[in-house]
């Protein structure tokens, strides 16, 4: 059953890239869909290139682990701060200024809005640098999962998640793309609504369950009774920068705020913002909140051997094969679905941004579209390598990567583009100064960071120090640096005093 459920979902997810072959016949319909893609398509495509087995596995355990049920905050603050504000904050102005400077990739639209090509190129090497290891790290967590349901050698299943991925962002591009993290983002609600169920209900049901948490007792942790069913846990303050971090980190990740380049129109926004909201409130809130009964199973979990990454896995272990099946499918959908994101983003912006132009002088749009495939191979092909290294070897170092790149690339982007769609005296020298801050200052924590204060030396707390810092530090340089030129600005914002007509069911009028 199992293996015929699989055998199912990747025969899908082929015929689908397949079928989107008509959209992605130009660079504009391979990398945005001709901006052309509705509410629930956007909405989705968000939502799963946010979680991924990272998540799920790896995050949704570690926490859970560490905070209890109050790990739940995190979820909620992936829904309201990481969903539902940049929608709002960033999704109309986004889809207008980009769609006004011509850009398809966010190195292009720093490039274009500051009127710099090296800003362009330094966006685009952060990119190239620090989504590769985040693209490999998108497997772990996977191997425990596999481990257990199947008696087949892991190595196959990240070489046919690898392959089945590439064929199908190749064949359909963006659009193949979202219509397969539409049906993943389905499965991925679906899954997780059954799995907690049958979880909680062989501990007894959920007051059952949270009443045997409120006894657990770590006074390696915490000293104070019933902490780890608790309202904010043993580590408020740690659990306050793991929710911006993940949350916060996404207005900045390049493959989360291409989504709005590419939607339809001001009604998909509105959608959007709502689909997108409830489904990280399900699918992130669940998996946190699962997660926050691990010690529940802590009997059966050797942290010390196993890691955090064998939490999860433990908990579904004693499910039904169904239940087991339903679970690999959803953790695998939330790994392909990020996966196909992460190598999209990558692979456009390394030949829109870095060949075209500076190493192909006249790089035509037949030309940029063989690349883009080709890269996206490339990329598929290093992550894969990169994830069988981890597993042969048991190399954990490739796997804590994913907090230092997501960490660099909110920290380097996030604070520019906001204050970019704002701002109008945002200036191309606070653009770099924030660059090169997020991205030295993980690079220092990854390397160096046993000396750091010990509030950032964790890679969470550090990225989410990078971010924050960020936004006070664009607004400071640019203050202190020469403006930027009036006419170049003035010609950037003028998308937004554009006359429109609307039906009065939108306005009322004057």
């Amino acid at each position: 059953m199992k293996l015929a459920a699989l055998i199912v979902y990747f025969a899908v997810m082929i015929g689908i890239g397949l079928y989107c072959r008509k959209h992605a016949t130009n660079v504009n319909g391979f990398v945005l869909g001709g901006r052309s893609v509705g509410p629930w398509l956007t909405a989705f495509a968000y939502g799963t290139s946010y979680f991924s087995a990272v998540i799920f596995v790896g995050y949704a355990g570690q926490f859970g682990w560490k905070f209890g049920i109050a790990s739940t905050w995190i979820g909620i603050g992936n829904a309201l701060i990481g969903s539902l504000l940049p929608w709002v904050i960033l999704g109309r102005r986004t889809r207008i200024m980009t769609q006004h400077l011509d850009s398809a990739t966010m190195p292009e639209f720093f490039g274009r809005r500051f009127d710099s090509r090296g800003l362009k190129i330094g966006a685009s090497v952060i990119v190239f640098i620090f989504l590769i290891p985040y693209t490999a790290s998108l497997y772990n967590g996977l191997s425990r999962l596999f481990g257990m349901a199947f008696d087949i050698d892991y190595s196959y299943c990240i070489i046919l998640m690898a392959v089945l991925t590439a064929i199908y962002v190749i064949a359909g591009g963006y659009m193949a793309t979202a219509i397969n993290d539409f049906i993943q983002g389905l499965i991925m609600l679906g899954g997780i609504v059954a799995v907690i169920a049958a979880v909680l209900s062989s501990k007894g049901g959920f007051m059952e369950a949270l009443a045997g948490l409120a006894e657990v007792k770590d006074e390696t942790v915490s000293t104070v009774p019933g902490v780890f069913g608790s309202f904010f846990g043993p580590d408020p303050l740690g659990l306050l920068f793991v929710v911006l971090l993940t949350s916060l980190g996404t207005w900045g990740l390049p493959q989360m705020v291409q989504k709005f380049y590419a939607i339809k129109d001001e009604n998909s926004i509105k959608k959007g913002a709502i689909i997108s909201t409830l489904f990280a409130l399900v699918v992130s809130g669940g998996c946190y909140f699962l997660g926050g009964f691990g010690r529940l199973f802590s009997d059966q979990i050797d942290i010390a051997n196993g890691g955090y990454d064998s939490i999860i896995p433990t908990m579904l272990s004693g499910l039904s094969d169904g239940l087991i099946a339903l679970a690999v499918i959803l953790v695998l959908s939330a790994s392909m679905s990020t996966l196909s994101s992460l190598v999209m983003a990558s692979s456009s912006t390394l030949t829109i941004d870095f060949l075209k132009d500076n190493i192909v002088k006249k790089m035509s749009e037949k030309q940029q579209l063989i690349t883009i495939r080709v890269l996206i191979v490339v990329f598929i092909a290093i992550s894969a390598v990169l994830a069988l290294i981890q597993y042969k070897s048991s190399v954990t170092f490739i796997a804590q990567l994913m907090g230092i790149s997501w960490g660099a690339l909110a920290g380097s982007f996030l604070a520019p583009f906001l204050y970019s769609l704002y701002w109008k005296k945002t200036t191309k020298a606070a653009c770099w100064v924030s660059f090169l801050f997020g991205s030295l200052l993980m690079v220092g924590n990854m390397l160096f960071g046993q000396y750091f204060p010990a509030v950032i030396q964790s890679p969470i707390n550090c990225g989410a120090a990078a971010m924050i810092a960020g936004l006070v530090l664009v607004p400071v340089v640019s203050l202190l640096t020469p403006k930027p030129d009036k006419a170049m600005v003035d010609d950037a914002f003028s998308c937004y005093d554009t006359t429109v007509e609307v039906p009065q069911k939108t306005s009322l009028g004057d």
